[in-house]
């Protein structure tokens, strides 16, 4: 399977503007603030210009049981910071307590995720765009009846399975610094998707992800691990990624690819313990992306939340084939990115414990693994499930363009280039002016402002909303 040269894609972007609002609590590593810095820096580099920009639905308990079982679900619909002590028993058994928290909203939050990644999917399906990312979803470490590693809901694995509908097999890649356990757990008996995870391995969690682990019954040689060791840096890290993702193209042949971009192989994470830039991280984007396949990007890991929201910016220009500025443009979180407040940053000097001769032995126990599969496997002919979301509404066929429409109605269309939402949050003592951040409660919401010499009408709103389309039901 040959790559391509660098073009333009039609990119769809999945955002909730209260994505940012939830709250694990304090200390806790996990701020679903760092999505709102990412889009906030997003949008003030434009490139929101460029692509589609969607408010995803909020996925409801049928979708999310296409996977996770259904009591699962019910808990967390249920449980409530107020009523925690009469689930007791509960919280033991499906994880969740500890690294997992009971928070405000948790049950919305988890909606919101996995609603971004099942709607990119139905609209890869579609073949509505080339390329979706989600920056809410990613959350590879949820099991089918239990929470693990900050993670509730697998949006992952419910956007895999619903791309299976359409694609004969899906490549899953996963280059979190943490093993992608969740999402090989879930296919790991099949030989319809491939889980490939590049990932710190011994004596750090979740303790999964070992180069032996290949797969069983059909799905036997279909999971693909690459255990590495601390301090792992681009160079290192290009050196074995594009050999082996080169080798699963050509022997597995996807239709579709899910990339699955944890932040926290970054250089200097606070959980993290690799030594990648964010241009090394970003190339990963860049080689995949030239295999021109249906492409889903989610996000995942990252606990430095600066440099988690300069990797995803940099990884959403990389989608988008443009290039942008090292000097990071003025923006609502400017503060965070000091001293430099650059874009790219720089690795440290930590040892790389990955010699040429460790990683040249795992690509070739890989290679011959890989060796071991039929090639290009198929799968019987049978009839396509309705999709997940249905797109269409008869209701929008009929409206006059010319006529304003109530904000609900609004939310429901696809908001042409350079136009944003109207909204009671916004502007000059709107909810958004006047909140703060102040020491560990919720971060505060984007403020507002309009910038001369742009090419929009003049009651457009640079917002933390932007321009935003509601995935119908």
């Amino acid at each position: 399977m040959a790559t391509q040269p660098h073009s333009r894609k039609r990119v769809c972007y999945y955002y909730d503007s209260d994505i940012g609002n939830y709250y694990y609590g304090q200390g806790h590593p996990m701020k679903p603030h760092r999505i709102r810095m990412t889009h906030n820096l997003l949008l003030n580099y434009g490139l929101y210009r460029k692509m589609e920009i969607y408010r995803p639905h909020k996925a409801t308990a049928e979708e999310m049981t296409k996977f996770h079982s259904d009591d699962y679900i019910r808990f967390l619909r249920s449980i409530r910071p107020d009523n925690m002590a009469e689930y007791n028993k509960q919280m033991q058994r499906f994880n969740v307590g500890e690294d997992c928290p009971v928070f405000d909203g948790l049950y919305e939050f988890c909606q919101l995720s996995a609603g971004g990644s099942v709607a990119a999917a139905v609209k890869l399906n579609k073949q509505a765009s080339e390329i979706c990312i989600n920056w809410g979803g990613g959350l590879h470490h949820a099991k089918k009846s239990e929470a693990s590693g900050f993670c509730y809901v697998n949006d992952i694995v419910l956007g895999i399975l619903e791309l299976l509908k359409y694609h004969q097999r899906v490549l899953y890649i996963d280059i979190d610094v943490h093993h992608g356990d969740g999402v090989e757990e879930a296919f790991y008996t099949t030989d319809r998707v491939m889980t490939v995870s590049f990932h710190k391995y011994g004596e750090y969690f979740p303790g999964t992800g070992d180069l032996r682990d290949i797969g069983a019954g059909k799905g036997k040689y279909y999971a693909v691990n690459i255990p590495l060791r601390d301090g792992m840096d681009d160079e290192a890290y290009e050196s074995i990624f594009v050999p082996i993702i080169s080798k699963v193209m050509e022997t597995f042949q996807p239709s579709a690819v899910v990339l699955q971009c944890g932040a926290d192989s970054l250089t200097g994470d606070r959980l993290g313990c690799f030594n990648l830039t964010v241009k090394g991280h970003g190339k990963c984007v860049e080689f995949v992306k030239k295999y021109n396949l249906p492409f889903m990007m989610v996000g995942g890991g990252g606990y430095t939340i600066r440099n988690v929201s300069r990797a995803w910016t940099y990884e959403t220009s990389v989608a988008l084939g443009v290039e942008i500025a090292n000097e990071l443009p003025y923006n609502d979180y400017f503060e965070y990115f000091g001293p430099d407040f650059k874009l790219h940053i720089s690795p440290s000097n930590m040892a790389n414990q990955n010699t040429p001769e460790y990683l040249e032995k795992i690509k070739t126990r890989l290679f011959e693994n890989l060796r071991m599969l039929p090639h290009a496997p198929g799968v019987q002919v049978q009839a396509i499930p309705e999709d997940a979301i249905n797109e269409e509404s008869d209701s929008e066929d009929k409206v006059d363009k010319d006529e304003r429409l109530p904000q609900k109605d609004l939310d429901k269309r696809i908001v042409p280039d350079n136009e944003f939402s109207d909204s009671e949050d916004e502007g000059e003592g709107g909810r958004r002016d006047n909140r703060s951040y102040k020491g560990r409660k919720r971060p505060r919401l984007d403020k507002t402002e309009n910038k001369e010499g742009e090419d929009k009408p003049k009651e457009e709103v640079k917002s933390d909303k932007a321009p935003v389309e509601q995935e119908t039901r």
